[in-house]
């Protein structure tokens, strides 16, 4: 699935693969509202805005989400359980952000001081590899794109909330 992304729009922009995707994240908040809808299972404004770690102000949420709603990385409909709220969806394209950001995490956890609970996550992401993230990008469209899971296959989401659950009764015993 090609994104909604237009490079003709400006001549001076080059066609590099690099460059191009830099456009679409290369801002301080795209990837980290397509992390919180994909490891926090944030579906709701509200819950973007009030779960962010970060802070992220409330209109540069609005701008960031329907930006990426525009380039095709997250979709967006009515919640059928209360008709006044929107509910988020990420796309396919942004389900298969997976090992990007498993990358990210393994070189940030080498690199940077990241605390342990958030650690923890990163880690399993990493020494999972491949098969674990096939895993978590088929449990991702089968809670986003409504497409059935492999049956008897292990929830890689709960191993990833397990973790991090643990992480945290450990960091406060």
């Amino acid at each position: 699935m090609m994104l909604r992304f237009d490079a003709s729009a400006d001549p001076h922009r080059s066609g590099c693969p690099i460059n191009l995707s830099l456009e679409v994240f290369g801002d301080k908040w795209s990837l980290i509202v397509i992390r919180d809808l994909m490891f926090g299972d944030r579906r709701h404004f509200r819950e973007l805005l009030a779960g962010s770690e970060e802070g992220i102000a409330s209109n540069v949420l609005a701008d960031r989400v329907q930006r990426l709603v525009e380039l095709g990385l997250l979709t967006r409909a009515p919640d059928p359980g209360h008709k006044q709220k929107i509910v988020y969806r990420l796309a396919e394209p942004a389900i298969q952000l997976v090992p990007v950001f498993a990358q990210l995490g393994a070189w940030g956890n080498r690199h940077l001081p990241v605390s342990h609970e958030l650690r923890v996550r990163a880690e399993l992401l990493e020494q999972g590899g491949p098969e674990f993230w096939d895993r978590f990008m088929d449990e991702l469209r089968e809670r986003h794109l409504g497409i059935a899971r492999p049956a008897g296959q292990p929830s890689a989401f709960g191993e990833l909330r397990a973790a991090y659950e643990a992480a945290l009764a450990e960091a406060s015993a």
